[in-house]
């Protein structure tokens, strides 16, 4: 039975790893020629899905590889080879290209559906580490991602050549969607439910609060009635507004505790127009709720009048809506 390697010894395998893997990826870049631009040609041209298969650990980078396409805009999916040669195969059309990863360019399983492939001319574009290979002398287009040794030293389990391939991978999906003019707005509608998606698209208006919610009092209200509203709405502020609902200021809680901290004030005799905070901060309802959140933390306060293009008092929105929203 082996001895137990040290700290030093299990740090240096895992370097090892890493510095052979950096290699062939670095490598991967003088591959980027003539057949990758073709295969990216080949794909933005394609009228139906991108439909990528790869057999075993090539299966595993092939899922990652359709879903990068299909959320950074070029619809793909994952078929496994297996499942296509019992029935599987009638997911792939005419007006499909198909991806196909195997790093021997031999996988029995994908050259066992070639024949359906070829019959119905559909694209094919294989990325292997045999230029030789049968999957290469099939293809459409061959992008050679071979590597010199792969980072197990049995030299048996696939690290490198997994790790380059999906790096090739990422950088069709990266041309691709550069040449597709993608933008964030189009890679937040395919990820609603991710923090980026809801930064992205999120707006002020789904989150703020409106109608009897908002806490406002009028200029010529005492600071107690001003009390009052700011404990029931629950904002920690209050919106002060003129006879028109038009905003004149705000006044908070920190407010509040700065005037106790300092000279008494008769909360029964002093206005809130007297104490309130003028020319405050507020924003428009179709803003991004991500910009509200810049806007408090820039400012260092909890809330936001939200108001319309006249001015008039709209909404309310505090830090806890945002948390509750996932933005923060």
């Amino acid at each position: 039975m082996p001895s137990s390697p040290t700290d030093q010894e299990l740090c240096h395998s895992g370097q090892a790893v890493v510095r052979i893997e950096a290699e062939a990826v670095a490598a991967m870049a003088e591959r980027i020629d003539s057949a990758f631009a073709a295969a990216c040609r080949l794909m933005l041209v394609c009228r139906g899905r991108i439909v990528v298969t790869g057999m075993g650990k090539s299966g595993h980078i092939g899922s990652k590889i359709a879903a990068t396409l299909a959320s950074t805009g070029s619809p793909a999916f994952f078929v496994h080879p297996g499942e296509a040669g019992h029935g599987d195969l009638g997911m792939i059309t005419a007006e499909d290209v198909v991806l196909a990863l195997s790093n021997s360019g031999e996988t029995g399983e994908i050259v066992t559906i070639l024949p359906h492939i070829k019959r119905r001319n559909i694209v094919l574009i294989t990325l292997t580490g045999n230029p030789d290979s049968t999957l290469a002398r099939q293809a459409s287009v061959h992008i050679n991602v071979g590597v010199k040794q792969e980072a197990c030293p049995l030299g048996l389990a696939p690290t490198s050549s997994t790790t380059a391939v999906l790096a090739m991978g990422d950088a069709l999906a990266v041309a691709l969607l550069e040449a597709r003019g993608f933008t964030q707005d189009d890679f937040a509608l395919s990820h609603p439910s991710g923090s980026l998606g809801r930064r992205l698209l999120l707006r002020i208006d789904d989150i703020m609060h409106v109608g009897e919610a908002i806490p406002a009092v009028p200029e010529t209200a005492l600071l107690s009635e001003a009390v009052l509203v700011m404990s029931e709405k629950k904002l920690g502020m209050t919106t002060v507004v003129d006879a028109n609902f038009r905003l004149r200021g705000i006044f908070t809680d920190g407010d509040l505790r700065r005037l106790f901290a300092g000279a008494r004030q008769d909360i029964h005799a002093t206005r809130v127009a007297e104490v309130m905070t003028r020319d405050c901060a507020a924003m428009d309802r179709e803003q991004l709720a991500a910009e509200a959140l810049s806007v408090m933390e820039d400012k260092k306060i909890n809330a936001l009048p939200i108001v319309d293009g006249a001015g008039m008092v709209v909404g309310a929105l505090n830090m806890h809506d945002l948390l509750r929203a996932g933005i923060v």
